[in-house]
């Protein structure tokens, strides 16, 4: 399971806290929720073949995910 709040993913919801500025762990905890991250419904993937359309996805907020393939494609995905 994953933490989510905000913009921040992670196992630890006390580096949320830091991350948000929160005095209170209690105050980080009202806005976090639980992602699972075996759920593949939560991703949008992508797969690219030129420089030009990688660069719109980073734009876009993809991340990237492998290497090259054999075709010369290579893998993104967002949170939805």
């Amino acid at each position: 399971m994953l933490i989510h709040v905000g913009k921040y993913y992670t196992l630890s919801i006390v580096i949320v806290k830091e991350k948000l500025g929160h005095n209170n762990i209690n105050h980080t905890l009202i806005y976090a929720q639980i992602v699972d991250l075996l759920d593949e419904d939560n991703f949008s993937c992508e797969i690219t073949e030129t420089v030009e359309r990688t660069k719109e996805l980073i734009e876009k907020g993809y991340e990237y995910i492998t290497g090259e393939y054999d075709d010369g494609g290579k893998l993104f995905r967002k949170r939805k």
